[in-house]
């Protein structure tokens, strides 16, 4: 893995201030091989445009106050169907559960190894985010909604 230590710190802190505003399907991503402008993007779904909003919001504020990380930039916050964080090491992506299956960004970097966030609160046991494991074999990419 090729992320440095305090960029996967940012990116726990990131996952879990998510999972506390019961993002679903949060996974992150080692695209530094791939991309070599960032080290790896965290993806979160969540149900509603609020509740993007308040997903990205916990997610700045938790990482403000914790690590006093202040985002470079921030795309898409007044729509509230994708929003990007610009972390530089890192990128975070908060999608609408529409937007996540219709852009299918998990599809496009399934190459790229996966980061154990090592979440606790606010994600089944099942959801991807909560145990991955890097080296599993095949991963079902399909967000999965509460009708599901």
């Amino acid at each position: 893995m090729t992320v440095p230590e305090t960029t996967l710190n940012a990116l726990k802190l990131a996952g879990q201030a998510a999972a506390d505003k019961q993002a679903t399907d949060i996974v992150a991503v080692d695209v530094a091989q791939q991309m070599g402008l960032t080290d790896a993007f965290l993806l979160a779904s969540a149900s509603s445009e609020r509740q993007v909003v308040s997903v990205v919001d916990e997610i700045e504020d938790v990482l403000t106050q914790q690590l006093s990380l202040d985002v470079l930039r921030r795309e898409g916050k007044a729509g509230g169907r994708w929003v990007l964080l610009d972390y530089g090491h890192f990128v975070v992506h908060v999608q609408h559960e529409e937007e996540r299956v219709f852009y299918a960004l998990d599809r496009l970097w399934k190459d790229a190894p996966l980061i154990d966030l090592g979440l606790t609160d606010g994600v089944a046991p099942q959801e991807a985010g909560s145990a991955v494991d890097p080296d599993a074999g095949p991963r079902d990419w399909t967000p999965h909604t509460a009708q599901d």
